[in-house]
């Protein structure tokens, strides 16, 4: 028998994770979670520090949820998906972040598809991907992506 610990799931006597499809978001800190929550501002530096984005997080059936968008000029960053995990200064995201820049790629768009992590180091007021390295340029080219989703 399975019995809820904390986000976690008690299973003989141990808390183990439980991964969103299973049973929702794992919240192993929930002022981080309470963080989370809500419309923060997003952004790829690429596209502007002037004019950000948005990035919703919402929560349905005991699932985090994020869906953001910064675009101008024609270039953008997109990003959707469900938040799997939230710790205290991190957060594992699964889904897609889709980035079209005119000057990187040939200006064609590149997809990244999966899980990624989302962290804040130091005393950051953002979380940054920390999977940077663009995957849609040559070998040897060192495209850094810094996609950030911002604390309201």
């Amino acid at each position: 028998m399975f019995k809820r610990c904390l986000g976690l799931v008690l299973l003989a006597g141990l808390c183990a994770p439980v991964w969103a499809g299973d049973a929702g978001t794992v919240i192993n800190d929930a002022n981080a979670k309470q963080s989370l929550m809500g419309s923060h501002r997003f952004s790829l530096q690429w596209i502007s520090w002037d004019r950000f984005g948005k990035a919703d997080v919402t929560e349905a059936d005991g699932v985090l949820h994020i869906d953001g968008e910064q675009a101008q000029d024609g270039d953008y960053v997109r990003m959707h998906g469900t938040i799997t995990r939230v710790d205290a200064k991190s957060f594992l995201f699964n889904g897609d972040i889709e980035t079209r820049v005119s000057h990187i790629n040939d200006g064609k768009p590149c997809m990244r598809h999966g899980e990624m992590t989302f962290r804040m180091v130091g005393a950051r007021k953002y979380w940054r991907l920390k999977e940077m390295q663009n995957p849609c340029v040559p070998p040897g080219d060192l495209t850094t992506d810094y996609v950030d989703v911002f604390l309201r």
